[in-house]
């Protein structure tokens, strides 16, 4: 059982640990959604750095912190440091979401992966189209490849400038998938009806990801995880052939609508709203 209540006369307190941290748009998404709900609690960041992490951690139970949502670097080091595992963590390896027990441990879950399926949603698809193309290898590609597995998608490709590392990603998740390079990515891309970009390419100060994207099919939905720019050079080109696409806003109010619940007792309101305090955000830092 996880606490829903918390140390008698104090305010929920949750937050976001990272390293940096102090970019995090989820303080703000979380201050307007209790804002909304007229729920009582606290939402803050915790910049803490990788040597101190464990020891940080260990602490919340004294601390009466109700858990935090973890950003990089720490994912794979909170999916060690958890006490308890929800399934998608175990599966993918990683935690994004450490909440307190009743029993002062800490339980951990992966919600990047219902992050992604809110995505898709929004993208308008709720089954498998056809082929689903994964661009990256590392941790986001676990994520996805996870949920596709789970929205039914049985012809995946990984593109990943590593190949070894796709195939072993493949591998951990005991499938076939055909693997290419960046040079080779448009085999990857022939009848495509998902792609998903789970690297960091696109990203404010990493080079941009151009891709033909006239392989794929003309229906095709284009995710990019990437939310700084929040129309990346793929999501551009998407536009521009008339393909459907989806921003990584979608996947980061979606992973975080869980980690409300799990922190403060109850869903969290309407997402309209509080995309639109994002977007601003992001238009003012830019």
């Amino acid at each position: 059982m996880l606490a829903a209540s918390r140390l008698s006369g104090l305010l929920p307190l949750a937050g976001v640990a990272g390293y940096p941290v102090a970019h995090s748009l989820s303080p703000a998404m979380m201050a307007a959604w209790l804002e909304t709900s007229g729920l009582p609690g606290r939402y803050t960041a915790f910049e803490i750095a990788p040597e101190q992490f464990e020891t940080a951690i260990r602490a919340l139970p004294a601390l009466g912190i109700t858990g935090l949502n973890i950003t990089l670097p720490h994912k794979r080091a909170a999916f060690e440091i958890a006490d308890t595992l929800g399934d998608a963590a175990r599966a993918v390896g990683a935690v994004n979401l450490l909440v307190r027990r009743d029993d002062g441990g800490l339980h951990g879950d992966n919600t990047d992966v219902i992050g992604i399926a809110a995505a898709l949603r929004q993208g308008g698809v709720d089954r498998a189209e056809g082929p689903a193309v994964i661009l990256g290898a590392g941790g986001a590609a676990r994520a996805a490849l996870y949920q596709l597995r789970r929205e039914g998608y049985d012809d995946i490709r990984i593109v990943n400038r590593t190949p070894d590392r796709a195939r072993q990603l493949a591998e951990d998740f005991e499938i076939d998938v055909l693997v290419r390079n960046w040079d080779s990515a448009n085999g990857a891309l022939d009848g495509a009806a998902l792609i998903v970009n789970a690297s960091s390419l696109g990203m404010a100060g990493q080079p941009n990801l151009t891709l033909d994207l006239s392989p794929s099919s003309r229906n095709a939905l284009v995710f990019d995880m990437v939310y700084v720019p929040l129309e990346t050079q793929l999501l551009r080109q998407a536009r521009q052939t008339g393909r459907r696409s989806v921003d990584g806003l979608a996947m980061l109010i979606g992973q975080a609508r869980p980690s409300f619940e799990a922190f403060f007792g109850a869903p969290p309101p309407d997402t309209a709203a509080v995309r639109d305090l994002l977007v601003s955000i992001l238009e003012i830092r830019s």
